[in-house]
C-alpha cells in the first residue's frame, strides 16, 4: 500500500503548486510560509487527536525526536525556497526543478540509510528524470 500513500502524495504536492502560486503572488515568500504552516500544524494536530495518537508522545526516543527536528528544519527550508522560487518562476517550472529531490533522495539513501539499488528504485528514478 505504500505506493497508492505515494501517489497521494504526489498529487496533494502537485495541488500545492497550483494553489501556492496565486497565493504567494502579492504576499511575502517568507510570511506565505508562515501561513502555510500554521494550517499544515492545525490540520496534524487535528488528525493526532481524532484519532486519539497524542497518547505516542511520550514513547519517543530521543534518536527519533532529534531526527524528526531535523527534517522539520529541512522541510521548513525546502518550503521557504520553494515558495520564493514561485514568487519569482512558473509553477510548472519550478515544480519540476524541484523534483530534483528524487534523485538527491535516491543517492543519499544509498549513501546514509544503506539502502540497495533494485529495479524499481532505478525505474522509478528513470520515470522522474525523463
Amino acid at each position: 500500500m505504500w505506493w497508492f500513500y505515494a501517489l497521494l502524495s504526489a498529487f496533494f504536492a502537485a495541488l500545492t503548486a497550483i494553489f501556492s502560486k496565486p497565493g504567494v503572488s502579492s504576499v511575502n515568500a517568507n510570511l506565505a510560509t508562515a501561513i502555510r504552516t500554521i494550517v499544515i500544524l492545525l490540520v496534524a494536530w487535528g488528525i493526532v487527536f481524532v484519532k486519539r495518537e497524542q497518547q505516542g508522545l511520550t514513547a519517543i526516543s530521543r534518536h527519533s525526536l532529534f531526527f524528526l527536528i531535523i527534517s522539520g528544519v529541512a522541510t521548513g527550508l525546502s518550503w521557504l525556497c520553494y515558495f520564493r522560487a514561485l514568487q519569482m518562476g512558473k509553477a510548472s517550472q519550478v515544480a519540476a526543478v524541484d523534483k530534483l529531490s528524487v534523485p538527491f533522495v535516491f543517492v543519499l539513501s544509498l549513501l546514509f540509510l544503506n539502502e540497495s539499488l533494485n529495479w524499481w528504485a532505478c525505474y522509478s528514478l528513470l520515470l522522474v528524470l525523463f
